[in-house]
């Protein structure tokens, strides 16, 4: 974005984290083919070498212009332990999975889960230093009201897979463990890691995949998720380095937020192919993708407050919104930030909007193509046009259009806003006029097919003046 709005966003973001606590992070430009992790760890103390001691490997509270080092930001987000897609097993204890048993891990260590059951749980109940890692080889854990792994306490819990199939699945409508409302097949009070060299699939037909309260990341393995609510769902964070991702989920594919309007989601890589009934991916504050390949078919595909995309393959086609930064939090200013990678939005009739932002749009590389039969673009403050290529309907774009109606008549009254389109066959460049009530902003354009040079009048009401161009 440019540098008045980099500052003054920088100033926003500093304000609100400090009246809110909010911890998160903004950077931008970091690739999974950069990361250079830091920390030295063993399976004791993986956490050992971070750029910031008291924050240990989770992320670092810093203003939306800041940007550090890939290697310094990545050695917060992932240790050592968290990327070593195999346990030590050196010390390992084997455990066999049983009917109706509730199995009990209250000492850290390594345990290594096989078998196949019916109605069992996998409880770890661990001091809340404890680093607990669950290596998965060939386990079926089927049960009709009640996570197959629950997390009461730990420091941290890794759920690693070998190479084998894993199946885990909670049929029937789950019930409390006193006052935690257990919704989900996965369910961990305190940090969760998934990684391996395997497959785990997931059902859960009446909750979530997998919860955690607290971060959760995820750097290796395949995940093969069907949910009748969120698949993964955090209250802090959530952070992906590399995954295969199979979802399907009647409520989002990755969901993030908590009571204090927090929650962010950072993705360096993976493959994901997502359905869901809401959203593909929300964040309560900011969605930062880094990379991977996506393919989001939902009602809206990626949603936050702040929405930043700085590299990555991403196809999303979408029922109601491709792309929304929504306020939900003060933390972060409301806006859709494109640095970089290859964007593709397709949107359907109706009240829909390919990229929608409630505050503002920065596009500052990058290529983004748009299939929309309504609006491709939808702002409420302002939106730059910096870098990289907009392609919209088949035909390259030198500017963001606002609300751009590919023919057809209509009004916008939402954000104090009235638009009056139309045009005809072939003529992309048609009469089009807007009054945009954000800001006393006023704004009328007309133009025929070829003729760039349009006639644009402007009545800026924030400033107190009249400005009017004409330019023919």
């Amino acid at each position: 974005m440019k540098k008045m709005n980099m500052i003054s966003a920088a100033l926003a973001a500093i304000l609100a984290v400090t009246m809110t606590g909010c911890s998160m992070t903004q950077n931008t430009g970091s690739t999974v083919a950069d990361l250079t992790v830091q920390s030295s760890d063993t399976a004791d103390t993986e956490e050992a070498a971070s750029v910031n001691p008291e924050a240990d490997d989770t992320v670092t509270a810093m203003e939306l212009s800041q940007k550090t080092e890939p290697a310094e930001q990545d050695s917060e987000l992932f240790s050592k332990r968290d990327l070593a897609q195999s346990a030590d097993l050196s010390d390992a204890q084997s455990i066999t999975v049983a009917d109706g048993e509730t199995i009990d891990i209250t000492d850290e260590g390594v345990y290594v889960i096989r078998g196949s059951a019916k109605n069992c749980t996998l409880r770890i109940n661990a001091d809340d230093t404890a680093k607990i890692q669950l290596v998965l080889d060939g386990v079926s854990i089927e049960n009709s009201d009640f996570p197959a792994i629950y997390v009461v306490s730990a420091d941290k819990v890794f759920i690693t897979t070998t190479d084998s199939e894993n199946t885990l699945t909670v049929s029937g409508q789950f019930r409390a463990d006193s006052d935690t409302n257990t919704d989900a097949v996965i369910f961990s009070k305190d940090d969760l890691v998934l990684n391996g060299t395997g497959t785990l699939n997931v059902t859960s037909d009446s909750g979530n995949g997998i919860t955690c309260k607290d971060d959760l990341k995820i750097t290796g393995g395949t995940y093969n998720v069907t949910t009748a609510l969120d698949s993964f769902e955090a209250n802090d964070s959530i952070s992906v380095y590399d995954g295969t991702f199979n979802i399907r989920a009647e409520k989002d594919g990755f969901h993030c937020e908590n009571d204090e309007a927090e929650g962010t989601i950072t993705i360096l890589g993976g493959t994901y192919t997502i359905s869901g009934g809401s959203d593909g991916m929300q964040a309560c504050a900011l969605l930062q993708i880094d990379g991977g390949t996506m393919e989001i078919t939902a009602s809206e595909g990626l949603e936050a407050t702040y929405v930043q995309i700085n590299d990555g393959n991403i196809t999303i086609s979408a029922s109601d919104d491709g792309i929304n930064a929504s306020a939900s939090t003060n933390a972060y200013e409301t806006a859709i930030e494109i640095n970089g990678g290859n964007l593709n939005v397709t949107v359907g009739q109706g009240d829909t909007d390919a990229i929608d932002s409630n505050g503002s749009i920065y596009v500052n590389g990058g290529t983004i193509s748009i299939t929309a039969q309504m609006s491709s673009f939808d702002y409420d403050i302002t939106a730059e046009f910096n870098g990289g290529t907009i392609i919209i309907n088949g035909e390259e774009v030198s500017e963001i259009p606002q609300s751009m109606m590919g023919g057809r008549g209509g009004m916008n009254g939402f954000g104090g806003r009235f638009g009056m389109q139309g045009g005809s066959e072939g003529e992309p460049d048609g009469m089009q006029g807007s009054m945009r009530g954000f800001g006393g902003k006023h704004r009328m354009q007309s133009g025929t097919e070829g003729e760039t040079n349009e006639l644009p009048g402007n009545m800026k009401g924030n400033t107190g003046s009249d400005d009017a161009q004409n330019v023919l």
